[in-house]
């Protein structure tokens, strides 16, 4: 079962009204995700928390401000053949003919800038506000846990349609009302406690961020051998019924970061697969 097919069952199921029956990843076994004394989940690497809080040099976000100001040029070659040399007369000199795959300005242009591939967790009661996380790994403990202002069965229905675009603005705080010095002042974008989330183009709320509570950690404990897929994990409680169990969304993302007031999370997917679009803009204004 794909994880688009996934998505559009629990955006059914979490639907008020409405029956469940639970999905899950086809490389999981359920698990009930009680919080457990003792966990197997490592402390992240001091390179990945160094790589968090990595400021671009100077000259590198000048070079990146000037590239963003010049004109992108889409390739107009049109041959299906991939770079070939036309040699149709001798006294013709040879040219070279190129596909947009072969452009130096192809599709994948994320793939030519510096970025991180980590772990991101989206999950949430049914009748709850959903959660985001992120890890280094799915055997990490999380560095970065968000509650978004959106309902659990509101997100999932918004990405069983497709594209999905989430902006979390903050806004920069001033000098003069801080004690803190220039170098500590809101160095790390993730570190902002308060952002206002849109999705789509529209305002949800505001979102937090806060530590991860014995039931993140337990919820991470049981997604641990799962690096990619999409479920429902068993319900706390029989009499609680559908509204207790907990639907989850795990995924590679792309961590790509623009300036110090400007980073982007990329959900990845195979590349031949037409999986959920999910974008994650963190910026600071």
């Amino acid at each position: 079962m794909t994880i688009a097919a996934i998505l559009q069952t629990t955006a059914v199921v979490l639907e008020p009204g409405e029956s469940a029956t639970s999905t899950h990843a086809e490389h999981w076994q359920p698990m009930h995700h009680c919080p457990s004394p003792q966990l197997s989940l490592v402390p992240p690497s001091a390179h990945h928390l160094r790589r968090r809080r990595r400021r671009p040099a100077r000259v590198l976000r000048l070079f990146h401000s000037f590239c963003r100001t010049l004109p992108i040029f889409t390739p107009k070659c049109k041959l299906p053949d991939p770079c070939r040399i036309a040699t149709s007369s001798p006294a013709v000199m040879p040219t070279i003919a190129c596909t947009p795959a072969t452009s130096l300005l192809g599709p994948d242009h994320r793939g030519r800038r510096h970025h991180d591939l980590i772990t991101g967790t989206i999950f949430g009661y049914r009748n709850g506000r959903v959660s985001f996380s992120l890890q280094e790994n799915p055997r990490c403990l999380p560095s970065l846990v968000i509650e978004l202002a959106m309902h659990t069965h509101a997100l999932l229905r918004e990405m069983s349609t497709g594209m999905v675009r989430i902006a979390l603005e903050c806004e920069k705080r001033p000098l003069e009302h801080s004690n803190e010095s220039n170098s500590q002042l809101s160095s790390n974008l993730m570190d902002e406690p308060l952002w206002a989330m849109f999705c789509n183009g529209k305002k949800s709320g505001y979102c937090v961020r806060r530590e991860a509570s014995e039931e993140d950690l337990a919820v991470m404990e049981t997604l641990r051998p799962v690096s990619m897929g999409a479920g429902v994990l068993p319900g706390r409680s029989e009499e609680e019924g559908p509204d207790g169990e907990m639907a989850y969304v795990r995924a590679g993302f792309e961590h790509v970061v623009g300036s110090r007031d400007s980073e982007t999370l990329y959900m990845t997917s195979p590349d031949d697969y037409n999986g959920p679009d999910l974008t994650i803009f963190f910026v600071r204004l």
